[in-house]
């Protein structure tokens, strides 16, 4: 996967330096102690040939400031010092690996540093034959390039291509690759490509143009993405992960941000490059995009699938009974919006909505594959962006309603994922945690407090971002209750029913004709794949009308304490 960015091994101790800089004069490369001239090789690039060895450390030198290479593989410590020279031949794969189809997805996401006590590539690897019993067919990681300290949720990453060094090195982050594959299950990476981390971005520093200066996100200013040699250090990076870490798939992290103005917009071009290579497995793309768009979604488009939030909101206003802030249109008839979701995928789909936005969101998406909505119960962003963490099974008093909104998540024919420590109900939140000092960590203290002082439901008193208890009260732990084995083995249940009974209809047809009838609280669904039929009946809250279980149904959640209730079966096989 040839690119100009980084430092690359040639054979026989000689190595190749790349680096993108159209406003600099002059630049070196440091290594072995000396600095050393690059020669201009065109269109803003500037490349050095010479000997070293891996493990070395390296920087470059732009009109006499040293800056580490924004492609480094890894570091010698943080992200403001030298980097580290990175052979990623040395490392011996174990195992031979086909991947995963798409529709066998299973998803669990996970952020590596609370994932297990110690928070390591390491630590991880012990807990996925947990996983792989549990059902799960692909853990997606939260990112993983360098950020400022040790502590973090990976968004404010700015090397992106340094596996962040508090959760070991790049070889036990392939180590973990490599013990997932043999338990048969698929490795997805969370990259960030619409902004940079805070502290330890260098690029506006020495390199102004791969920047827009009269654009910015909401987390930084904007990027470049019209200029070749920016878009190529993305798609490098993209194709990086894939080849030398042998990953299955990407999900690309809030791509409405990426504000690209070229004839071939960014997504396309990373998709089309992806593509075109073979990597001997498929290899699977996954966007987060709140406009709900379809395009990139249909059956001949190049990426997978997309997260549903609006999936999300739906049930969470049911169980809760929030209404503030995005959650306000969900709020109005949240079973309505269950049944849209069932039978459509988007619940928002261009229509105008009831407390919604001026301009309505979203695209039609019937005619989309099932699988290419991730629908889920919770996830990095909806737990951790509430001022407490809390989880939704925190927020439930009805403990049989949640178990039916389990079932109906993970047993319909869209893409199920589970966030961390669900599947056993963990006591830990999951909140916003830093590892900042001076004044950034101070901004980030107030803007937190700021943004939640208004909220009177998912708002309230805001733990210290900064502080080191935050992030350790976020370790997801070990199931120790009755209750919680008992929801474990509870969602072992379903994977099972959705591997034996769904899985082989998705495969058969991801386009199954859908009929959804909904009187008040209750839904009768059925998707018809032919060959087969999944048939699903639930009961949403306090009825009248008595719920009526298909005869001999493949699952059957009824409880008298509750209003809540699921009858499930596949007609015929």
């Amino acid at each position: 996967m040839a690119t100009h960015w980084g430092a690359q091994p040639l054979g026989d101790g000689r190595w190749r330096f790349g680096l993108w800089a159209p406003d600099a004069e002059e630049t070196r490369l440091e290594v072995g102690g000396l600095a050393m001239p690059a020669q201009s090789a065109g269109q803003g690039w500037w490349l050095f040939e010479g000997e070293a060895a891996a493990g070395d450390a390296y920087r470059w030198v732009i009109e006499g400031t040293p800056y580490p290479d924004p492609a480094a593989r890894a570091q010698i410590g943080d992200v403001h010092g030298p980097s580290m020279l990175i052979d990623p031949a040395a490392y011996q794969w174990r195992r031979e690996w086909p991947g995963r189809p798409w529709y066998e997805a299973v998803v669990y996401e996970l952020h590596l540093g609370t994932f297990t006590e110690e928070g390591t590539f390491a630590a991880a690897i012990a807990e996925l034959p947990r996983l792989a019993d549990l059902g799960v067919t692909m853990i997606e990681m939260m990112p993983v390039a360098q950020f400022e300290g040790d502590r973090g949720w990976g968004y404010d990453g700015v090397l992106p291509f340094a596996p962040h060094p508090a959760y070991g090195t790049p070889d036990e982050m392939r180590a973990l690759v490599d013990a997932a594959h043999g338990l048969g299950i698929a490795v997805m990476l969370d990259v960030v490509y619409n902004h940079f981390g805070p502290s330890g971005n260098y690029l506006g520093a020495w390199c102004p143009s791969f920047f827009h200066p009269e654009r910015a996100s909401p987390w930084g200013a904007g990027i470049a993405f019209e200029a070749p040699a920016v878009r190529e250090y993305f798609i490098a990076n993209a194709l990086y992960w894939l080849d030398e870490y042998r990953l299955d798939g990407l999900r690309l992290d809030a791509v409405h941000a990426i504000e690209d103005h070229s004839e071939t917009h960014f997504l396309d071009e990373l998709a089309a490059r992806i593509r075109a290579c073979d990597f001997g497995r498929p290899i699977h793309l996954v966007t987060e995009d709140e406009r709900n768009l379809a395009r990139y979604f249909t059956a001949d488009a190049p990426y997978d699938g997309t997260w549903n939030d609006d999936w999300h909101h739906a049930v969470h206003c049911l169980l809760t009974g929030e209404e503030e802030s995005y959650y306000a249109p969900f709020a109005v008839d949240p079973v309505a919006d269950i049944a849209t979701a069932l039978a459509d995928g988007y619940v928002e789909q261009g229509q105008p909505r009831e407390n919604g936005e001026d301009t309505p969101r979203g695209e039609p998406s019937t005619h989309l594959p099932r699988s290419a909505f991730v629908n889920f119960l919770g996830n990095h962003d909806q737990i951790g962006n509430r001022a407490r963490g809390e989880r939704l099974h925190h927020l439930v008093t009805d403990r049989h309603a949640y178990r039916v909104m389990t079932a109906l998540t993970l047993l319909t024919p869209f893409t199920p994922m589970l966030f961390m420590g669900d599947e056993f109900l963990t006591d830990a939140p999951f909140q916003f945690f830093v590892d900042f000092e001076g004044d950034l960590a101070e901004a980030v203290r107030k803007g937190r407090a700021q943004e939640f002082a208004r909220f009177s439901s998912f708002g309230g008193e805001v733990p210290d971002p900064v502080a080191a208890g935050t992030f350790m009260a976020s370790r997801i732990g070990r199931a120790v209750r009755q209750e919680q084995h008992d929801h474990h083995a509870f969602v072992r249940e379903l994977l099972e029913l959705r591997r034996t009974h769904v899985t082989p209809l998705v495969a058969w047809n991801p386009q199954p004709t859908v009929a959804i009838r909904r009187e008040a609280l209750l839904i009768d669904a059925q998707w018809s794949f032919a060959p087969g039929t999944l048939h699903i009946r639930a009961a949403l809250g306090t009825e009248r009308t008595p719920f009526l279980p298909h005869r001999s149904p493949n699952l059957l959640l009824h409880d008298a304490s509750s209003s809540f209730a699921l009858s499930a079966t596949v007609s015929p096989e």
